[in-house]
């Protein structure tokens, strides 16, 4: 590259960050492939830093300005972040509710600034960490489940060790107490779903989607009950057992490596965590049904899982986001949300009458900041177990869940109900019980 086309494009980089910094006004700073620094914002105190490798990753994205293309760079370095998380941009960014948007001259301004970068040629960037199957799920067959479940859990017990609590549980935590670490929240958060079930000695309890036991455990310690856990996942299958061992609890609690659909029996009480979002849009009449012949005659089953917001159209005809099939490719292939409205629908189609539904939404975007703090604090560890780039896709996947459930464009909700409407349901007249 000439030495006069190489000046300008720093000089226009530079130019370009003053101008974008002015409008965004970030307590944040851009480091370009010179080591030069330029704040995006009046009063820069903070530590955070973006950098760019090179013009290359301008044009670039320029050329291609996806989410998908933009991740690979971040995964190869071409684009980096340091003195923070992903989430501390994210939030300034979005404080106040506020949205960005140039028009008119600003835009064309900007996108002048850009034409130096249009033929700018990048490192070719290697993508071979997504899953390489049908990752949107729609053409899902039975046999699919497994490696949609393995592809994510299977990485390594104990790369979740590094950021997840003792207990290993894997889904939204509940803060009593905004102040509230990890650990209190998760068991705060396994007591909760054992009173809404109104656990009992000797209920029958089914964890779909047991994770690596910690429910299916707390329950049969705390409340007496005989538990099952089913999973599809070797580690984790593996870790419960072990757990399940060690606590000397294998005359109350078991669990097996089997996908929902086969399951047979009957029980008091089902929980699902964190499970319903793996099953596809078109699988959730048939999964109702299952749970309601699973589901003893006065029982009780609570439903926790992730949803976006209701569509204007219908739900058959969505199209995935590009952050949600991004989601799919690295990190959840296979999984599909509900609408709350849609998933209460289903529940009643199915026979069940709901009970109660609870909003847990800014749980879940404090528990996620958490486990992107937790994972970056152990960073040399987490690239020990599964590597750099895999480690790199994560803290980006748990910044950006965090901040989507913080901005309201992910929900989540737990939702209780009772096998059916013509006999009283087994809870008491009002919640005061769920909060002794």
């Amino acid at each position: 590259m000439g030495k006069d086309k190489a000046a300008r494009q720093l000089a226009a980089a530079k130019e370009l960050a003053t101008e974008l910094g002015a409008k965004l006004d970030l307590d944040a700073s851009l480091r370009l492939w010179d080591g030069s620094r330029t704040p995006l914002g009046a009063n820069v105190t903070g530590p955070f830093e973006i950098s760019i490798a090179g013009p290359g990753v301008i044009g670039s994205l320029l050329r291609r300005p996806t989410l998908d293309n933009f991740i690979r760079h971040y995964v190869e370095k071409g684009i980096d972040f340091a003195g923070g998380t992903m989430i501390d941009i994210g939030s300034q960014l979005n404080r106040g509710g506020r949205s960005v948007k140039l028009k008119g001259r600003e835009a064309l301004g900007i996108a002048a600034k850009l034409t130096p970068f249009l033929f700018a040629r990048s490192d070719s960037v290697d993508d071979d960490q997504g899953f390489e199957g049908e990752i949107t799920g729609k053409k899902r067959k039975t046999s699919d489940n497994k490696a949609y479940i393995q592809f994510h859990y299977d990485l390594s017990n104990d790369f979740y060790a590094l950021f997840l609590d003792p207990e290993m549980v894997y889904s939204c935590a509940y803060f009593t107490d905004w102040g509230n670490d990890i650990t209190q929240a998760q068991l705060d958060k396994l007591e909760m779903i054992c009173r809404k079930l109104r656990l009992k000695p000797e209920d029958r309890l089914l964890d779909i989607g047991c994770g690596w036991g910690g429910l299916i455990c707390h329950a049969a310690k705390t409340y007496g009950v005989t538990a099952h856990g089913i999973t599809l996942s070797e580690e984790q299958l593996a870790f419960a057992r072990a757990k399940i061992e060690q606590l000397g609890l294998s005359d109350r609690v078991t669990v097996e490596l089997k996908d929902y659909s086969a399951m047979e029996g009957q029980f008091d009480k089902i929980a699902s965590i964190g499970m319903y979002e793996h099953i596809g849009l078109k699988n959730i009449p048939a999964y109702m049904q299952k749970m309601q012949s699973l589901l003893a005659q006065d029982g009780l089953f609570l439903n926790h899982a992730i949803s976006r917001r209701a569509p204007k159209k219908s739900w058959r005809k969505r199209r995935m986001r590009p952050e949600q099939r991004a989601i799919a490719k690295y990190i959840f292939p296979g999984g599909e949300l509900d609408d709350i409205g849609h998933s209460l629908v289903a529940m009643e189609r199915a026979g069940f009458e709901v009970q109660d539904v609870e909003a847990w939404r800014l749980h879940y975007a404090r528990t996620c900041k958490l486990w992107c703090e937790r994972l970056t604090a152990r960073r040399e560890e987490a690239i020990a177990h599964v590597g750099e780039e895999k480690y790199r896709i994560w803290v980006a996947y748990l910044a950006g869940v965090s901040l989507a459930f913080s901005r309201g464009t992910l929900r989540i909700y737990q939702t209780l109900v009772s096998k059916n409407a013509k006999r009283a349901p087994a809870i008491p007249p009002t919640r005061a019980d769920l909060y002794r």
